[in-house]
């Protein structure tokens, strides 16, 4: 879904245009208040939610109307954050950036017509909109299955992660009651927690983007970001895995010091290596 928001934001003037020409064939829009505005549904097949604000009482003046029902719970409510952070247009309209709706959960763009001291506010569906410009072409049931794996795997990750940090836990106060304290009860745990917070991180970013779309506009900067934080604690873990290692051998097994030594240089590639990646990166931006 991060290459619809992609799409969206290439093709925006384009998309705006041809929303903005499809409205005005049908203003002035409360004209067709009566019947719930019915005709702008037909029109739209994208449009989930309409309702309308007074700009001067800042208050909703209509129910939250959708295509099938209207819920007048929502009549009467403020909607002054909402005009503070309007900027219309000299032909009255203004467009905000795609979001997850509350009401219907799924990924829209509001778009919304002044007339005179009211505001139709009009929730459109993007990847219809997207599927209606011939931007992409959409099979819904190999999308569904995708978001379903996504979902699967990253609540499973997090289990996991959740696993390896109960484990890391246990371990370390089983031995702590048992006395039994040494190198490895102490640092194993750590090892484990360390890599349980990597994978929550990973799983994390995976519902953020594939499902829940926290992040509604793809940012490269974003996946550096996330890809950077997780080798950084891998890494932690790895150095802490090598710090343990040359603690065993120095202490057990002299005989093994290079073992510990190839060890450390491949350590240290994978420092300069991240080193180099977070250096290019910042050149970049």
């Amino acid at each position: 879904m991060k290459e619809y928001m992609e799409i969206y934001a290439q093709n925006r003037k384009k998309i705006e245009a041809f929303i903005e020409e499809s409205i005005e064939n049908l203003a002035p829009l409360r004209a067709h208040e009566e019947n719930n505005f019915k005709i702008l549904f037909s029109t739209f097949p994208s449009l989930e939610l309409l309702y309308v604000v007074n700009s001067s009482t800042k208050k909703q003046t209509s129910a939250n109307i959708f295509k099938y029902r209207v819920d007048e719970s929502e009549r009467d409510k403020d909607r002054s954050y909402l005009l503070e952070r309007l900027e219309i247009k000299e032909n009255d309209f203004a467009f905000a950036q795609p979001y997850q709706s509350s009401a219907t959960s799924n990924i829209c763009i509001t778009v919304s017509k002044k007339e005179g001291s009211s505001i139709v506010f009009m929730d459109l569906r993007l990847e219809i909109i997207l599927e209606r410009l011939g931007l992409i072409e959409k099979d819904k049931f190999f999308s569904n299955v995708t978001k379903l794996f996504y979902i699967f795997a990253g609540y499973f990750m997090m289990f996991l992660s959740g696993a390896a940090i109960f484990y890391a836990g246990s371990d370390f106060f089983t031995n702590l009651m048992a006395s039994k304290l040494s190198i490895d009860t102490i640092f194993k745990p750590i090892i484990a927690a360390t890599l349980g917070l990597a994978i929550f991180d990973l799983s994390k970013t995976i519902l953020e983007q594939e499902v829940y779309f926290k992040s509604y506009i793809k940012n490269a900067k974003i996946e550096i970001k996330t890809l950077t934080k997780f080798l950084v604690t891998i890494l932690i873990a790895l150095s802490i895995e090598t710090l343990m290692v040359v603690f065993k051998i120095a202490i057990e097994n002299h005989d093994k010091m290079l073992n510990a030594l190839y060890l450390m240089i491949g350590t240290s590639l994978f420092i300069l290596s991240l080193s180099v990646l977070i250096y290019m990166t910042k050149e970049r931006s």
